[in-house]
């Protein structure tokens, strides 16, 4: 493929904007785009995939790089991808013999894996000898999936509606709803988009709106919504019938929700600010299932988040499992006798998952409640995204 001078600079500035200012990968990248609309689908391509893939392997580029002038650490990446580099005054510093024997010469697995010593040590106290498998599966680009909306169209329909397009999609076995894209594109500018036919939405996602057994005409509450994608999942569920109550603690999401329901064709959500305990305590046992899809490290989407790596530290994941406990002490209150709840993670690490759920069975709040079943998705064995997702009900 042959480089341009104007998309590596696009690469550039994205790789600033992101490490050294702390903004997250993909506004960033989004924001990049839109900064040149001079660029055609195959720039914008190179200048998205690229960040991503710099930002997933930035550690080692780092350390094969003869210095961290933007450059070397582009053309470094360039060969780690077994391409050439043009003869630029740009690239002279850089010898790709001397950058391959370094590369042959290293063990040390966090700096091959490219990520922090202290996520290695913590993967390995917690995962094990799945750690390894795990964390290279990790580091694959993930896949584009789409979850059918039911309420307007089968899975079916949608594959060969896609196809007249010249999108071509393949089903995979477990996934009632999901439909995976064999070529990477901006799928967001079809008119099947637009008109509600389909929502982005990984796999493992896609497992825990189906976890919680609705059924139509039930009233369920989303708890940690954020920008809906479960509660859309589970309104299609519902057969847009009963009510959905889609809760968050930023405004801003819930907004989100909003408009992605109107394209979807659903009208059962209603939303709510949780502004406190209070906002929890009036909804006490009225809900017939709860959803907690509750904050986390991100560990389990590191292929679609790579920037997660250099933004987590031990610190941080303690502070988001104080939050887990938090919400499973206080939310599961909504729920009705006889009720069920569904705590899922984003995250591969027991310590968020399985230990937070046998800290609550074993707590005051968790007396009344019983695990019906838990499921533990790895990307190494699912080919999907990292998830956690345990059902309870309320004896």
């Amino acid at each position: 493929m042959k480089l341009h001078n104007n998309t590596i600079r696009g690469v550039h500035s994205a790789l600033e904007a992101i490490f050294e200012e702390g903004q997250y990968a993909d506004k960033v990248i989004e924001r990049t785009l839109k900064s040149n609309p001079k660029w055609g689908a195959r720039d914008r391509s190179f200048i998205a995939e690229t960040t991503y893939e710099m930002v997933r392997w930035w550690r080692l580029i780092n350390y094969l790089s003869p210095s961290k002038d933007y450059w070397d650490l582009f053309g470094t990446y360039w060969l780690m991808q077994g391409n050439e580099l043009p003869p630029w005054e740009e690239f002279a510093r850089i010898n790709p013999e001397k950058l391959k024997t370094r590369y042959d010469a290293l063990e040390k697995p966090a700096l091959l894996e490219s990520i922090p010593d202290w996520m290695q040590e913590l993967g390995e106290k917690e995962l094990g000898d799945k750690w390894a498998p795990e964390i290279h599966s990790l580091n694959e680009e993930a896949e584009v999936v789409l979850r059918v909306n039911t309420l307007k169209i089968n899975r079916e329909q949608l594959k060969n509606r896609l196809a007249a397009d010249g999108i071509r999609t393949y089903i995979v076995k477990g996934y009632p709803d999901a439909l995976i894209l064999e070529e990477r594109q901006n799928i967001f500018r079809n008119p099947a988009f637009k008109e509600g036919l389909f929502e982005v939405q990984d796999a493992s996602s896609q497992l825990v709106a189906a976890a919680l057994a609705v059924e139509p005409g039930m009233r369920v509450i989303d708890a940690c919504a954020g920008a809906g994608g479960k509660t859309l999942h589970l309104a299609a569920l519902m057969e847009n019938k009963g009510k959905i109550l889609s809760m968050d603690l930023e405004e801003w999401k819930l907004q989100q929700t909003k408009l992605r329901a109107r394209r979807n064709g659903i009208d059962i959500i209603e939303r709510k600010v949780i502004e406190g305990s209070k906002t929890i305590k009036r909804l006490k046992e009225s809900a017939d299932r709860l959803l907690l899809d509750v904050p986390c490290s991100g560990m389990g989407v590191l292929r679609r988040n790579p920037d997660t790596k250099w933004k987590l530290s031990p610190e941080s994941i303690a502070q988001v499992q104080e939050t887990q406990q938090e919400i499973l002490q206080s939310y599961p209150s909504m729920l009705k006798k006889g009720g069920q709840l569904v705590y899922a993670t984003c995250s591969i690490l027991p310590s968020e998952n399985e230990k937070q759920i046998e800290k609550f069975l074993n707590s005051e709040a968790g007396k009344d409640f019983e695990l019906l079943e838990e499921q533990r998705v790895l990307a190494h064995e699912s080919g999907f995204d990292g998830f956690y997702i345990a059902r309870l009900m309320k004896k």
